[in-house]
């Protein structure tokens, strides 16, 4: 089984003007397109042909660098088109804002922690909303790294490599993680995500 580029969940113009069809097209088409196309060169004779996305990440870590970065950095792209929607933003799905209240003690210091990983981050790197048995959480990882590795599911991504905001933002990092938030983020994505972890620690125990 080979990896696959998806197509973006919406227009090349669908997120102007908080990102543009020019930062789609290079993000999606180009640097999105070299991950998948070389994780697919290494997978052959790796020994992890026909396993999913997620086993050959956590197969490949510490083990086939190469392999792991571009596996990696599909599935880290594949959440973060997800996480993004036009006229994103708004109000959140009751059960995840509850969920959200319970594990941080306030929307407030949620956005807070989220907005804090993801302007910290040196260099490269995602800030992620994760869950993991029940609890919601914050973290940021470097280059291709993220939550699977940890046992965590990713709930939300915020890819903080410059390629993501450059064209539109320069070097404004602050900027555009203002307009993720406000103007771009799913938050049904996030709630569906979060439903799905739920389900599985109910069947687990």
């Amino acid at each position: 089984m080979s990896f696959t580029l998806p197509e973006l969940p919406y227009a090349y113009e669908a997120l102007q003007p908080f990102l543009s069809r020019e930062t789609l097209e290079y993000h999606h088409d180009k640097h999105h397109k070299t991950y998948v196309a070389t994780a697919n060169e290494l997978l052959k004779g790796s020994g992890l042909e026909g396993k999913s996305l997620e086993d050959v990440i956590k197969s490949a870590h510490g083990k086939n660098v190469p392999l792991f970065n571009n596996a990696a950095q599909h599935y880290n792209h594949n959440e973060y088109w997800k996480s993004m929607k036009p006229n994103g933003g708004g109000k959140i799905p009751g059960s995840l804002e509850k969920a959200l209240k319970d594990s941080f003690g306030s929307m407030d210091k949620m956005h807070q922690a989220l907005v804090e990983a993801a302007t910290s981050q040196f260099g490269s790197g995602w800030a992620w909303l994760s869950v993991k048995d029940g609890k919601i959480s914050v973290s940021k990882t470097g280059n291709a790294d993220n939550p699977l590795l940890q046992g965590a599911m990713p709930m939300l991504a915020i890819d903080v490599w410059e390629h993501g905001y450059y064209i539109d933002y320069r070097n404004r990092r602050p900027d555009y993680l203002k307009a993720f938030m406000e103007s771009l983020v799913n938050w049904d994505y996030a709630a569906e995500k979060y439903e799905h972890a739920i389900k599985g620690v109910q069947k687990a125990a």
